[in-house]
């Protein structure tokens, strides 16, 4: 790892590729969860990092504003993987608020930092988004469309983190009469 300055640049590669591969349009939403521990070369839940939540989300946001697509940060386990979201995201979505306030020891570093960071920040109990970026196996499975699929990305780690990255479909339906693409 080059250190935190090549922090940007990886998120920023591993985020464009997942939304040109999963097609997001404006609108939809990507959920993120990292542990900067992992990130910074810790076991997950140990060493969280103020300083490189603060450039991942940067990154982030930039890039999910860039597009016109909604960014969700997964909270840590301690907070039940509950998620920081914009207010109008909540009310576009018809989300349900729940009451607590991420800090790093409790949400996570990068969670604490969104609800700092976000102009209305909220925090929502469960989500369904059109696809995720897990940097460092904070499973985020559970905060995705009905059917995943994995996204193999070119951008692998995040400083020393595992990338994992998924897009959704809707469900196929109908049997062995159906038809699933126009001809």
């Amino acid at each position: 790892m080059g250190g935190l300055s090549d922090l940007g640049l990886q998120v920023q590669r591993a985020v464009e590729e997942l939304l040109s591969e999963a097609k997001l349009t404006p609108g939809q939403i990507l959920v993120v969860g990292c542990s900067t521990s992992e990130v910074i070369g810790a076991k997950i839940g140990t060493g969280g990092s103020d300083e490189a939540a603060q450039i991942i989300f940067n990154t982030l946001h930039n890039v999910c504003s860039k597009y016109n697509v909604f960014l969700a940060v997964q909270c840590c386990e301690h907070l039940n993987r509950a998620l920081v979201v914009e207010r109008q995201v909540m009310e576009q979505y018809r989300l349900e608020q729940v009451t607590v306030i991420p800090v790093p020891k409790a949400g996570g570093a990068l969670a604490a930092r969104a609800m700092q960071d976000f102009t209305d920040a909220v925090v929502v109990e469960e989500i369904a988004a059109h696809a995720g970026l897990d940097i460092g196996c904070t499973l985020i499975g559970m905060h995705l469309k009905r059917v995943a699929v994995p996204i193999r990305l070119a951008q692998k780690t995040v400083g020393q983190a595992i990338v994992t990255a998924a897009r959704t479909r809707p469900k196929l339906i109908g049997g062995i009469r159906a038809i699933y693409e126009l001809p």
